[in-house]
This record gives C-alpha cells, structure tokens and sequence, in this order.
C-alpha cells in the first residue's frame, strides 16, 4: 500500500474544532475519570495519570467521534441512514448514537471481530453486514451498502468530526493534569491520536501500537502512508491501517510511535486488571505496555496515557501464548 496518499497535504481541522466538539459533546459523554496507582508509579519511577475511556458509554472512546460526528449530521438537517465500517468498537459507538438521535445504523463487520463488540451493536440498535476479515474488504463492503442504499458513510477514524471528537478526551485529561510532560496515546487508524495531537499542545505525544500492526511506525519512518491487510494482534482494536488524514496530522505533529509486543500487551492487561482495577482490553494496555517497555525514555516525568476501552473478548487471551502470559503476569502479586 506504499504511497497510496501521494500528494495530499491537506490540514482542514486544527485545536478549534477540537474544542468545539468538547462543548458539542458536554451533555452527550462521560467526562472519565483519571485514574492512578501508587503500585505502579513506584516500580515504573514516573507519575502516570489513565483517562478511563474504558467507562464511556459502550465502552470506548469511539463514542466520543460517532456522537460529534451524529449531531453535526443532526444540525445539518440530515434524515436519511448511516453507516460505517468496524472492527466493532465505532460500530457499538456509532449504533448508540444513531438511536439516540433518532437515525438507523448499518455496521459493516470483519468475520471473527470481538464477540462482545458485536453485540453491542445489536444492542444499540445497529445492524450487521459481515465481510471477510481484511481492511480492503471492510472499504468495498461499506462503498457497495452506500451504493445501494444511499446511507451516509461515517468513518472510524479518517475523518475531521471523528478527529475532533475523539481529541476532547485529551482536552478533558489536560484541564486536570495541566502539566503533564508526556501522553501515550494507542493508534490504530489514528483518529485518537490526530485529535490527541491537535488538543494537546505543550505536551510530547507519542502513538502506540502493536508491533504486530505497525503500520504508522513504518509510515512515519518511511515519510510515506503504507498499510497491512490482515493482523493477527490482540489488539483487535488497532487492526485498522491508519488513515490518511490522521497520518499527515500525525506525521507533522507527533513525538514518535512506539512498537510493543504481543507479550508485553498481554502482560500489560492483566497489570492493568490487577493494580488498577480496571477491566481494559488490550489495545488500551497498549500505553502501559510502552511505559514498561521503554522506561527508561520516561522515567521521573508525569504522563498521561488514554486507556482506549474496555470490551474485553476473554476467549481471544484464552489462547496459547496469551493465557500464559496472562496467568503468569496475574499471579505475581498474589
């Protein structure tokens, strides 16, 4: 997929959009609490302060972008259906939204997505189109329903109301911790961190993803958008290659991208479980997995790191290696 956005260069949402869409969603989300462990602090040598989007409703962040995204539609005068593409956790987001704003919601799926995403969707309200479990037949299933059925497409992550909604979690996270030195941000198609960049200014952001779909690493080394088809990561949430809006704002703005391993996401996850409380899923442990991987790069400095959300499909880490890692890790402080 290397240069598939060769000539594109274009910045079309910047901070005040990302304010705007906080004060857009005020009585629409959670504003999440932070959370913090002294356990954790003591052994890493830092202060690190978790934005829980792990308890936003349906469970992620995403909630935050589908619900900036339905409302702008609303004020449009917009009365027609919405869909999207998802690995599970926009659909679940976007279906609620819809409902609540009185719009149907059609979900293209990938065969084998999260089972609890799933039915989330259906929960909402959504319905489900399954496809085959690659990001090229996610596109062509979704670009067939809008042929077909006239639905207005609301993407996952590549697009500026998504940008601008999923920056407030940052935004709140900064009216707290005004002095963070650092935020760890997973990326995955980069909706997170582009309005993570975008909200946080003074502050080094740095994505995270698994080394097992490190796309974006390879994308801003390269200088050039590249892309996978199919991953097999933990992180079903972050099997998305990153989009072409979210890698220009990521490209021109972000610290670096961190790679971590299948391992240290599992053995995170469970860190995250055990010390914090809190029932993450791994592509939100991915911002603990880099704080223990590269420690030395944040040692002694206060940093902010959004846990992404919290369906956790239990059945996945039941599998050899992860529920190896998983036990091993949970039975350290028993």
């Amino acid at each position: 997929m290397a240069d598939i956005d060769q000539g594109f260069n274009e910045f079309a949402i910047n901070r005040t959009d990302v304010l705007a869409a906080r004060d857009r969603l005020r009585s629409r989300v959670h504003a999440t609490p932070i959370l913090r462990s002294d356990y954790l602090d003591r052994r890493l040598k830092l202060s690190m302060h978790f934005k829980a989007e792990h308890l936003q409703h349906t469970g992620s962040f995403k909630f935050r972008g589908a619900m900036n995204a339905v409302r702008l539609l609303k004020k449009s005068g917009f009365e027609g259906t919405i869909c999207t593409h998802s690995s599970g956790n926009h659909g679940a987001a976007l279906a609620r939204a819809g409902r609540l704003e009185g719009y149907a919601v059609t979900v293209v799926m990938p065969e084998g997505a999260n089972r609890l995403k799933a039915q989330s969707v259906v929960d909402e309200g959504g319905e489900i189109i399954w496809c085959a479990a690659t990001n090229s037949a996610r596109l062509e299933a979704v670009e067939s329903l809008q042929k077909s059925s006239g639905a207005h497409l609301v993407p996952p992550f590549d697009d500026d109301r998504i940008i601008a909604g999923q920056g407030s979690a940052a935004l709140e996270l900064l009216e707290v911790c005004a002095d963070l030195d650092v935020l760890l941000v997973p990326v995955g198609g980069g909706g997170l961190l582009a309005g993570s960049l975008l909200a946080a200014e003074g502050v080094r952001v740095y994505g995270v993803e698994p080394l097992l779909a490190d796309d974006t690493a390879r994308s801003f080394e390269s200088g050039i958008r590249c892309g996978f088809d199919q991953s097999l990561t933990i992180c079903d949430g972050l099997r998305a290659s990153v989009g072409m809006r979210t890698f220009k704002i990521i490209q021109r703005d972000v610290a670096g991208i961190l790679t971590v391993t299948e391992e240290a996401v599992t053995r995170a996850t469970a860190q995250l479980w055990r010390d914090l409380k809190s029932w993450v899923e791994p592509s939100a442990a991915t911002v603990l997995a880099a704080a223990n991987t590269y420690r030395s790069k944040f040692e002694g400095l206060k940093v902010g790191a959004i846990l992404s959300g919290g369906n956790v499909d239990f059945s996945a880490l039941q599998k050899a290696p992860y529920q190896r890692w998983l036990s091993d890790e949970l039975s350290l402080r028993a």
